[in-house]
């Protein structure tokens, strides 16, 4: 599998912006999508954005939906997420990763594809 390296978190206040960076290390993409996901401390990790690499159609977790953008770059061989008006719930380590959607009756979630391949991620960390 490809590895996977994200960078771009820090801390910052409530209401305030983030852009994160993936890239495949030493080769280029060569998963149909790519997606974002976050663990907080305690809790398990969660889908929050997936784009179509070919395409860029997106999806994003419910909470997220108008504050954060998933793009990609093919010239840059890179998938960012732009994260606006951050709130101390974002807070918890980002990791980028191969995704797929799944549904259910109350609609999709973002996972990652079977047995992901997960970098170190970057942390975020939304206080005063």
């Amino acid at each position: 599998q490809v590895q996977l390296v994200e960078s771009g978190g820090g801390l910052v206040q409530p209401g305030g912006s983030l852009r994160l960076s993936c890239a495949p290390s030493g080769r280029t993409f060569d998963y149909a999508a790519i997606g974002w996901f976050r663990q907080a401390p305690g809790k398990e990790r969660e889908g929050v954005s997936c784009i179509k690499i070919s395409d860029a159609t997106t999806w994003y977790k419910e909470s997220v939906k108008g504050r954060f953008t998933i793009s990609r770059d093919n010239a840059k061989n890179s998938v960012h997420l732009q994260m606006n008006s951050l709130k101390p719930e974002d807070t918890g380590v980002y990791y980028c990763a191969a995704c797929r959607l799944y549904y259910s009756g109350s609609g999709y979630e973002i996972w990652p594809m079977v047995r992901p391949s997960w970098g170190q991620g970057t942390q975020v960390t939304v206080s005063l």
